[in-house]
């Protein structure tokens, strides 16, 4: 479902986007539409990328190699 919005824009600004616009074979509306999406696409891989990084910190990577002493061998007392 689509809903209309209302902006304000600078006059300068929407007679230069009307020529980009234009050379897109677009309109404005939809240009600010697909950018306003991208945006929120991005947005939401971005907080998707990070809980799936602060989740493989949590669990925590096994980077290999293995403990072949014991504290004691290493600092005496």
């Amino acid at each position: 479902m689509k809903q209309n919005v209302t902006l304000s824009i600078e006059k300068e600004i929407i007679k230069k986007g009307k020529v980009v616009a234009a050379r897109k074979d677009t309109s404005i509306s939809r240009m600010l539409a697909e950018l306003l999406k991208s945006m929120v696409e991005n947005e939401e891989r971005y907080e998707a990328a990070k809980r799936s990084a602060f989740q493989l910190l949590k669990k925590g990577v096994h980077l290999g190699g293995k403990i072949t002493w014991k504290r004691e061998d290493l600092y005496e007392r």
